[in-house]
């Protein structure tokens, strides 16, 4: 049995440890002082979004991040499935699944029009999830520009 229980200043700490697991899968760089900070704001100001510990049992089994923000094209607010991870001894026990359906509720609750994610080429475990919870790829591509 899972459970989503929101994100507090009390288990950043906790979330912090488990971004540098996520992160290092695939060699992206965390500053953690920084990521300690950018928790702080966010868990502070709910129109950001929400972000919840993922407990197998009473087990910390992952984090799951959804942000929001605000689409013309999409008629009103969207959200974005900032991060989702699941911790190594919890993985292939129905725990993305769980929660893929928790944050698409929640999506609901929260009256977004659309959900965005992203998903690594070479994690086709996830990919095969995110599709068979109806997600589809996009025919247009991502692109970024980062403000120094």
């Amino acid at each position: 049995m899972c459970e989503f229980v929101p994100v507090t200043k009390d288990n950043i700490g906790d979330i912090l440890g488990m971004m540098s697991d996520f992160y290092a899968i695939d060699g992206y760089p965390i500053d953690l002082k920084k990521s300690a900070s950018l928790f702080e704001t966010f868990v502070a100001d709910e129109s950001l979004g929400k972000a919840w510990m993922v407990y197998s049992d009473t087990n910390v089994a992952g984090y799951v991040i959804l942000t929001t923000t605000f689409s013309f094209e999409y008629g009103g607010k969207i959200g974005f499935i900032d991060e989702l991870f699941v911790k190594d001894g919890f993985r292939s026990n129905g725990i993305g699944k769980a929660a893929v359906t928790f944050i698409k509720e929640q999506a609901t609750k929260l009256g977004l029009r659309l959900l965005y994610l992203e998903v690594e080429q070479h994690n086709t475990k996830a990919q095969e999830l995110y599709l068979k919870f109806g997600f589809s790829t996009h025919h247009r591509q991502l692109m970024q520009y980062k403000i120094k």
